[in-house]
């Protein structure tokens, strides 16, 4: 593609439409995906990791029932079968007492999942959490033997992630894997694509590691504007095979890439439609949103209440709207980029993907 922000008349047109659907599912604000940061403790010690997570952490995992408790809390304002609900760390599975949740999740009606490095995922332990109604399994996967394990910095990471991925096709799970995309792992793309494809996997997702906690000072992480730009025609041409389905993470406006490279247009759906426990119990939005947007405790408020009564920060963008998005044309599609990209003491976007694919970042 030449050149990603001359846009067709056809995406002109489908991305005004969207933009006033957003507007509308911002009002409403359904929750429909709640993330619960189960543990900050892990198996590895990964180059990339933007968060605080220790192989013995500090923080204390939640007993599971404060967990419930709060999740209780939100019945009466949702549809627990329409509201998918993601355990996660750290590495979810280092916790001996996931089932205990996740059976409690699935007696009051919630859809639940895991999100794991694939260290400790045994066939047995498999076994453990589909028992307990487990419905959705991501591992992560970030390169072929070498370049996964320096990542992971673990030289038993790469054939544990390839043993739990070979185990998911053979179950009802609904399930992926995903890749973050670094400078030691670009050219192997099309090599893990094939891997992917004999492990019998059919979902694929693509991230792009942006430049905070570990990620931020190592130049092997963060690609140059070329590669990033090749990234998404690796996906668009992969798409076009059909052989599997990749598409690129949640984050960031991608102009004429917009619906090329996953299957809807950008949406931070960031405390509109997504929340998080973290570990020590505060209230968020996704994950990677920290102590900037926390918007309560489940050990002092409730979480309906803060659900329906606070979150307007993300609600209404229109703040975002300062340094290079000031005068963007495409502002009122992107509104500032995803919120964890915007630089805590200016309040500006630090990372914009469109500015990037066209190399003026």
């Amino acid at each position: 593609m030449e050149n990603p922000k001359k846009l067709s008349l056809r995406k002109k047109i489908a991305l005004k439409l969207f933009d006033t659907y957003r507007h509308n599912i911002a009002k409403e604000h359904k929750l429909t995906y709640l993330f619960w940061e189960s543990t900050l403790r892990c198996t590895l010690n990964c180059l990339h990791c933007g968060s605080d997570c220790h192989q013995m952490s500090s923080v204390k995992d939640m007993p599971v029932e404060d967990f419930i408790n709060a999740v209780k809390q939100i019945i009466p304002i949702v549809d627990p079968h329409k509201t998918m609900i993601v355990l996660t760390g750290g590495e979810v599975l280092v916790r001996k007492d996931i089932e205990q949740a996740g059976i409690q999740l699935y007696n009051l009606g919630f859809p639940w999942g895991i999100v794991s490095n694939g260290f400790l995922l045994t066939k047995e332990r498999l076994t453990s959490l589909l028992n307990a109604g487990m419905r959705a399994c991501t591992i992560s996967l970030d390169g072929l033997k070498e370049s996964h394990n320096w990542l992971r910095q673990n030289e038993l990471s790469f054939d544990r992630a390839i043993n739990a991925i070979k185990m998911l096709p053979t179950t009802d799970l609904r399930h992926d894997v995903v890749t973050c995309v670094n400078n030691r792992n670009f050219d192997e793309l099309p090599q893990i694509k094939q891997l992917l494809i004999d492990c019998g996997i059919k979902e694929w997702r693509l991230f792009t590691i942006f430049p905070v906690g570990r990620a931020a000072d190592n130049p092997d992480l963060q690609l140059s504007n070329e590669k990033f730009k090749a990234v998404f025609d690796f996906i668009v041409e992969t798409r076009k095979e059909g052989k599997i389905t990749v598409s690129y993470g949640c984050e960031g406006f991608l102009g004429e890439y917009e619906a090329q490279v996953r299957d809807h247009f950008f949406f931070c759906r960031a405390g509109i439609n997504v929340a998080s426990i973290l570990a020590d119990g505060s209230i968020s939005a996704c994950p990677d949103l920290r102590s900037r947007f926390i918007q309560g405790n489940i050990y002092k408020d409730n979480f309906a209440d803060v659900w329906q009564n606070r979150y307007q920060v993300m609600r209404d963008r229109s703040w975002t709207k300062t340094g290079i998005c000031k005068d963007c044309e495409f502002f009122k599609h992107c509104e500032g980029n995803g919120l964890h990209l915007r630089n805590e003491e200016t309040n500006e976007v630090a990372f914009c993907h469109l500015k990037r694919i066209t190399g003026e970042q």
